[in-house]
């Protein structure tokens, strides 16, 4: 058991030098903000898929999925499912037409859309917002990188949080986008290997699909594909909107060179999220049949395939799940780095302020923010727990905005902050309206995007009635 701890232990932290020094090699490339935020808008096909998949398969989709599949079984696919679901609207319908519009305007954050279009009242109030949930979700992806290196070498959370805080904050700070894009088609390259070997060798170490199939047999509901336990497909209405205009996803699609690079680019990465969504699913299931009073069910994943594949394909498997955890790390600090330094520092502290002064400020937030996020994970108790907090912010605070200002001309910004106030306070209320009573599809981000367009569409009326 030692020299399999030791062989583990030495291919995680190889790989960690690997990446870091990819990182900073390519970092030194950036020179511009324009290169750290959209990497110089010329991201072709390959390089948009690999990094927007990268950011999509992260701690929610590897060990918060295996999680939910080891405990609610099939039904857990609807985790990534939706994410794949949701990809497919921002590839055929907003990105192409938000990419125009940030080439045309020279956006580089969500926040200076939303200035374009509502004004620097709602760019504030939306930044605010989702500088809580970005914590969030970093802090999660932290979380179940920490659970990697308990497993494999003991270390325990704190440290585990800290390291992989580390690991992202130096290859990322060195160039932004540009560098994340490069790193994250090395990590895409092994999440996608790791994973492809780790299933088929889980499913014969417990003996086959027919055990596994026996195994659960009594339990009906871990068979059911649309909802079993507290898994199913009311996560479309939790998670689907958020992967359509999530901040993170929508400033990689700055970077993109042409609208077809964003459907090419876009598009194959929901196709993969559909597919790949079964094997987190699976390798959770699998884990519950090898070791099923696991005491703490995020544990799932890791244990699996520290224990139950050969040494060297289950350290290959555990690098793609590293890889998995750190590529998301980024693309949350990127959301976090870009909107302090655009959004807060530009938009409001120093509007003056010269190209190579906001570039220092972004490396220097991302630095914060990473030290914040890990500090964060420390003390939150589960992956999804965390993900949760930031699906459902995001969701309520900029779907109906967004939308609302792609597509049509009406509304400016009372319209879109009474959506985000009206959204966000619905979500805070949900838990009062008995949600066991209510039908498994209202879940408190569907409940408050319902809310937050009706209050676009009464302030509109309102306001049209006034000046009438």
């Amino acid at each position: 058991m030692g020299s399999l701890v030791t062989l583990q232990v030495i291919l995680l932290l190889g790989y960690s030098i690997f990446l870091v020094g990819l990182g900073l090699w390519i970092g030194r490339r950036v020179r511009t903000s324009g290169d750290f935020f959209v990497a110089g808008r010329r991201l072709g096909p390959g390089l948009l898929f690999a990094t927007m998949l990268a950011a999509n398969v992260g701690a929610g989709s590897t060990v918060g999925a295996s999680a939910l599949g080891y405990r609610d079984g099939l039904s857990a696919w609807w985790w990534v499912g939706s994410a794949g679901i949701g990809s497919i609207v921002l590839a055929g319908w907003i990105g192409p037409r938000i990419r125009r519009l940030a080439a045309e305007h020279d956006l580089r954050t969500v926040g200076d859309y939303l200035e374009l279009r509502y004004g620097r009242s709602v760019r504030g109030a939306t930044a605010a917002l989702l500088w809580v949930g970005t914590l969030a979700i970093l802090a999660g992806q932290l979380i179940a990188l920490a659970s990697v290196l308990e497993v494999v070498a003991g270390i325990p959370k704190a440290a585990g949080c800290l390291i992989g805080g580390v690991v992202m904050m130096t290859y990322f700070v060195a160039g932004g986008l540009l560098t994340a894009a490069w790193v994250n088609l090395v990590q895409l390259v092994v999440l996608m290997v790791g994973f492809v070997v780790a299933v088929p060798l889980a499913l014969e170490s417990a003996g086959g699909w027919s055990v596994l199939a026996s195994t659960h047999a009594t339990d009906p509901g871990y068979w059911s594909f649309w909802g079993g336990g507290g898994s199913g497909w009311a996560y479309v209405t939790m998670l689907g909107p958020a992967f359509i205009v999530s901040p993170g996803l929508l400033q990689k699609t700055y970077g993109a060179r042409d609208d077809r690079t964003v459907r090419i680019g876009i598009g194959l990465n929901a196709a993969m999220l559909l597919l790949f969504a079964f094997v987190p699913t699976i390798l959770g299931m699998t884990a519950r049949t090898l070791h099923p009073s696991l005491a703490n069910d995020t544990l799932a994943l890791p244990t699996l395939l520290m224990y139950d594949l050969p040494a060297v394909a289950g350290g290959l498997a555990l690098a793609a799940l590293f890889s998995a955890e750190v590529s998301t790390c980024d693309a949350i600090l990127f959301m976090l780095a870009t909107s302090l330094s655009q959004d807060l520092y530009r938009g409001y502290i120093n509007p003056t302020a010269t190209d190579g002064r906001i570039l220092r400020v972004a490396r220097g937030a991302a630095i914060v923010g990473g030290g914040l996020g890990v500090a964060l994970a420390i003390v939150s108790p589960s992956v999804i727990g965390a993900l949760s907090i930031f699906y459902t912010l995001l969701s309520v605070s900029l779907f109906v905005p967004i939308l609302a200002g792609l597509f049509t001309r009406v509304g400016g910004a009372p319209e879109a902050l009474a959506a985000i106030g009206t959204g966000v306070v619905t979500v805070l209320a949900a838990p009062l309206l008995s949600p066991a009573s209510l039908p498994v599809m209202l879940t408190p981000a569907f409940l408050g995007i319902v809310a937050a367009g009706a209050a676009f569409g009464i302030t509109l009326g309102a306001r049209q009635r006034l000046r009438s």
